[in-house]
């Protein structure tokens, strides 16, 4: 499984890129989402968006702490598939406006050292 975390806003966003964030329901700052690496119809909307959220594989143990602390239910009693998530605990060591080596953006190894820090 791929977390895929928007990081920008909503101001000055073309309108082809907020599209793509509403399809892969990244509605507002701080949203996550769980998506199989193995469709590439996500992945490729995922690469779109590069430069707006931060994305990486994350384990087992991090996908239950998430479902259990941040998930919510609809009316039928279904997890929603998506979850909003608290700014990070200390700030953002790297920039949010670079890529991964220098900052976050992107596809980033330390992505489950951010959502912990998140949740």
């Amino acid at each position: 499984m791929i977390a895929v975390l928007r990081i920008h806003g909503q101001v000055k966003i073309k309108k082809e890129i907020k599209e793509t964030l509403d399809r892969l329901r990244l509605r507002r700052k701080f949203a996550c989402v769980l998506i199989d690496e193995k469709d590439n119809v996500k992945m490729g909307m995922v690469k779109k968006v590069t430069d707006y959220v931060v994305y990486g594989p994350i384990d087992d143990k991090l996908i239950k702490d998430i479902e259990t602390k941040r998930g919510k239910k609809d009316k039928d009693g279904k997890l929603k598939p998506f979850f909003r998530l608290h700014p990070p605990i200390g700030g953002f060591k790297k920039s949010t406006r670079i890529s991964y080596p220098k900052g976050i953006l992107g596809k980033n190894k330390e992505i489950t050292k951010l959502i912990e820090k998140m949740l």
